[in-house]
């Protein structure tokens, strides 16, 4: 039986397809590796315009200096530190145009990228080391100090990117051949151990291979520019550690654009305004606090960013308060959000404009993707407007974990299916709609509350800067919905009451908001992902008080 052109739903299969044109993957046995199939689709001559730019300071790599820099430094890895294939090079660095040159140095030779935050802590570098098991450790001078003291001995070199040391490994390896060298990798191997965010959890290393790296470039098509024949000039709002920054890095390569990165330090949402408007981008690659202070005006207006054509958003759940006045502030602008993650890849995501105005969608699936809805209690395959977990495959797809004891965590079904922990559903014309995390449920007697409806009333309310919901257990009813509520600061009047009457009017009575407790902040990670954990902890502390409240 054929799919429904229209949904992409599968009755024989009882599975989603793509409704995507298909993307240019290599046969999966090619013997490829992501920087040999990026230098394949690179025109010839290389691009005039720059491979990277320095959006804070002006500094500009193009693409020949790029390759000749990342040709030389993958001697030198090979050659001065003996990095082979597999081997895991940890990298704790704030971007600089230095890091995309390592990233292909270290993929050229097989080794494996994990890159972690530099505003970690040294336990949670710790953590990192002891899952990733690194034979080298790339830091800077600001951050060597959170290396694990066993890093610091000469069992396990340590390399600062600010050193003599490594610009000399730049510029003085000359003896490589004009492609990238043989090292026996294919697209099945590793290419990289990234990170998922932990907010709910113990961090986990996710392997990533070089067809997850190639699969990711090519499924996400630039925006054309608004004048026939410009460049596209793509700025990188997102951290270059965090796995949807570091793959849309590789990206901007393998699509021969210029990529223009924030090196502003703790320059936060101010500076990737800034750059971005300094810069000419044409497109952005952003998480969600950045649309909100582009909905709020913050930047300036669409004057101020007269060649941007498209702000693709991910990294976590864009409220669709913001997502609307976003659009008011700037019809011309395409906002695509997306649905992605460190273990999955890219899902789903919105293209061209009328996609864009779904904006309680995450969009359709992606080229390559297949999906199911499986009913959480009886394990049933749905269909269409059928809530259930969202479960994927496709080339995007993480290898597994790796360290300690991850590799014993069931994050696959029994044929092979990654098990995302997305409560979902898709609509008759194939768009994706997420309705919360399924361990994120608040379970009022015998109803099941999504917090992140609750959210998007709340963000609708004036007066109201952000807001989060989590449970709070109850003997009589399981769960009850508490919000935590960070008021604007002219909308200090606003009231308790009010916020939950306008909530009530808003949703079914078991759904109903029954404390609000006002913060100053939303306790929430650079990407926009809410920590509920933070939240959890404040209930705990606070529990004769919210008691006695509610």
């Amino acid at each position: 039986m054929a799919m429904d052109p229209r949904s992409g739903f599968c009755p024989a299969t009882r599975t989603f397809r793509s409704l995507r044109p298909p993307i240019p993957l290599p046969p999966a046995d090619a013997p490829l590796f992501f920087p040999s199939f990026a230098l394949s689709r690179l025109p010839t001559p290389l691009p005039a315009h720059p491979a990277f730019l320095d959006a804070t300071t002006g500094a500009k790599l193009s693409f020949p200096a790029l390759l000749a820099r990342a040709r030389s430094l993958a001697a030198a890895l090979r050659g001065a530190l003996g990095v082979s294939k597999g081997d895991v090079a940890l990298v704790l660095a704030p971007p600089s145009l230095h890091v995309p040159v390592l990233y292909l140095a270290l993929l050229s030779i097989g080794a494996v990228v994990s890159p972690v935050s530099p505003l970690s802590t040294a336990a949670d570098v710790a953590r990192a080391a002891g899952l990733c098991n690194p034979f080298i450790i790339f830091a800077t001078a600001a951050t060597v100090s959170k290396v694990p003291a066993a890093g610091r001995t000469k069992k396990l070199a340590v390399v600062l990117l600010d050193s003599p040391q490594f610009e000399s490994f730049l510029h003085g390896h000359h003896e490589m051949a004009e492609d990238w060298p043989e090292a026996g990798v294919r697209q099945s191997d590793v290419a990289a151990i990234g990170y998922s965010s932990g907010t709910t959890g113990r961090t986990k290393a996710v392997a990533l291979s070089h067809r997850r790296l190639i699969a990711s470039s090519l499924q996400v098509r630039a925006a054309p520019p608004r004048t026939p024949g410009a460049p596209v000039v793509t700025l990188l709002g997102v951290p270059m550690f965090h796995a949807y920054g570091f793959h849309m890095l590789m990206r901007g390569v393998l699509m021969a654009e210029t990529t223009a990165v924030v090196t502003a330090p703790r320059g936060g949402v101010a500076a990737v305004l800034a750059a971005a408007v300094r810069c000419g981008a044409t497109q952005m690659f952003v998480a969600p606090p950045v649309v909100v202070a582009m909905a709020r005006g913050e930047g300036g207006g669409a004057e101020g960013f007269r060649d941007l054509v498209r702000v693709d958003c991910g990294g976590a759940p864009l409220s669709a308060a913001a997502a609307s006045a976003f659009h008011e502030r700037f019809p011309d602008v395409e906002l695509s959000l997306a649905l992605g993650s460190t273990e999955g890849g890219v899902i789903s995501k919105m293209v061209g404009h009328e996609e864009c105005h779904r904006i309680k969608s995450t969009g359709r699936l992606c080229s390559g993707v297949e999906a199911k809805v499986v009913d959480t209690i009886s394990g049933r395959l749905l269909s269409t407007n059928e809530q259930g977990e969202l479960c994927i495959r496709g080339p995007s797809v993480m290898l597994g974990y790796v360290g300690s004891n991850e590799k014993e965590v069931c994050a696959f079904d029994c044929d092979g299916w990654l098990r995302t922990g997305d409560l979902c559903y898709f609509d008759e014309d194939g768009f994706l709609y997420i309705v919360d995390r399924l361990k994120d449920l608040i379970k009022y007697k015998a109803y099941q509350v999504a917090p992140a409806e609750l959210e998007d009333v709340l963000h609708s309310i004036p007066g109201i800067f952000d807001a989060a919901v989590i449970p709070y257990p109850d003997e009589k009813v399981g769960q009850l919905p508490i919000a935590f509520v960070a008021r604007q600061n002219e909308s200090n009047n606003l009231t308790e009451e009010q916020v939950m009457e306008f909530v009530a009017n808003q949703v079914a009575p078991y759904k109903k908001i029954r404390k609000v407790v006002f913060v100053d902040s939303i306790p929430r990670l650079p990407s926009g992902k809410l920590l509920r954990r933070e939240l959890h902890k404040y209930v705990t502390h606070s529990k004769n008080y919210i008691l006695q409240a509610i």
